[in-house]
């Protein structure tokens, strides 16, 4: 784990650093003079992600990078921001120990956390410790369902989404049975049975699906073979990043697309780059973030891209970015001492103010912790139509943030009254 400084206060003076080698977990003291008097008028981010696994591209240090930025872009407010980051290798103990060290050593709130298995940890050590949970990276529809917290935000995109947004509308084309290739942990259990209650509301079935160990899995041979056997109409692919891409590779090499649709329910721009667009061209998949949405979203790219070996931000990482900037914004409203003192009261002031940034445009927070905002069907592009790397989509459809996401009173979360 290493530290990266952002400082932001009187005078807009920005530091960025990051060579202060720490064990996993650690927490350093501010490197800075009057450190004790510094560190209470400071606000401390960790951006714990996957650093070094199948995520790292679509989360991992692009995610350091916009957590940064957000930080960069709020100097002189008044307040100081610490950015640190670890690795937690989507495993929840390793995730959970970082965690609970730096929520006691300090941290205000934890950002990202890729992988359901380890959010969902750090989401109840976030409420034992009142503490705040920016999450951008996991999926899973339960963080704002029955494991809701008021001290959690679940910022970027979940199952739910995703599944609306694809299995719905593969099923009104023609997409009738279904078979999945499953990451046999929370994240891509709740896929699947989110995608599976779309593909049956809408009348089609569900013939079988085939979970495979996460993250040890690099061959997915055998697990094609049984897709193949199913005899299914559509195959999704209820995994995400590395895992996605070898795992339509190994499809592609037993012909299945001659059979099959390939429906990718969580595939983002650099699971594409990966791929390449021979192989990627005509995929439908939904995300709620792409560089070259708007003038807004090209604006930010343009501000990642010097710090990000030239590369947009990925969907998660943007939603780090967004998250990040809309909690400094909070803080800044309700005072750097009240912050600190209270992560419930924290997360409860994100919600009372509505949100807006280059990332997602304006937008809202639920009673769930479910931020709102559009979301949008994208079509892979072919090699002819792309004008280059990185212009990968065209719009397919939008659907508006009103109803994208599942409706408040069914998601089973405790905090809401109904």
């Amino acid at each position: 784990m290493t530290t990266a400084h952002v400082t932001t206060g009187p005078g807009r003076r920005t530091l960025i650093g990051g060579a202060a080698a720490l064990t996993a977990g650690a927490f350093s003291a501010l490197p800075l003079t009057g450190a004790r008097a510094q560190a209470a008028n400071t606000i401390r981010i960790g951006v714990l992600s996957d650093m070094s696994g199948p995520y790292r591209d679509a989360t991992g240090p692009g995610s350091v990078v916009c957590t940064q930025l957000a930080a960069q872009e709020f100097a002189g407010r008044g307040f100081n921001v610490e950015v640190i980051q670890a690795d937690h290798q989507n495993r929840p103990d390793v995730g959970s120990t970082i965690a609970r060290q730096w929520y006691d050593q300090g941290v205000d709130a934890i950002v990202d956390v890729p992988t359901s298995s380890v959010a969902f940890a750090v989401n109840t050590i976030a409420r034992e410790r009142n503490k705040v949970f920016l999450n951008s990276g996991a999926a899973s529809s339960d963080l704002t369902g029955p494991q809701c917290s008021p001290n959690t935000v679940h910022w970027t995109y979940d199952t739910y989404m995703l599944a609306k947004g694809t299995g719905d509308a593969i099923v009104r084309t023609g997409g009738q049975s279904w078979f999945f290739i499953t990451a046999d942990y929370a994240f891509g259990h709740a896929l699947q049975r989110d995608v599976s209650r779309f593909v049956e509301a809408a009348g089609g079935r569900v013939v079988g699906a085939a979970r495979y160990p996460f993250p040890q899995t690099t061959d997915f041979s055998s697990f094609v073979v049984q897709a193949q056997a199913s005899r299914a109409q559509v195959l999704g692919f209820a995994n995400a990043s590395l895992d996605t891409v070898n795992s339509i590779k190994a499809a592609r090499e037993f012909g299945l697309h001659r059979s099959m649709r390939f429906a990718a329910l969580l595939m983002g721009l650099v699971d594409v780059h990966a791929l390449g667009l021979a192989e990627a061209e005509g995929l439908l998949l939904t995300e709620s973030f792409y560089w070259d949405l708007n003038d807004r979203t090209r604006r930010l790219s343009t501000r990642v891209r010097p710090l990000n070996q030239n590369r947009p931000p990925a969907m998660v990482q943007a939603g780090c970015y967004g998250a990040t900037l809309h909690y400094l914004k909070a803080v800044a409203d309700m005072g750097v001492a009240a912050a600190k003192a209270d992560g419930r009261a924290a997360v409860a002031r994100m919600k009372a103010m509505p949100t807006d940034d280059d990332a997602f445009g304006a937008g809202s927070i639920r009673a769930d912790g479910r931020k709102l905002h559009p979301v949008y069907l994208f079509q892979v592009k072919g090699p002819r139509e792309s004008s280059g790397t990185w212009d990968y989509y065209r719009v397919a459809a939008t659907t508006s943030a009103e109803d994208a996401w599942r409706p408040l009173a069914e998601g089973g979360c405790p905090l809401v009254r109904t």
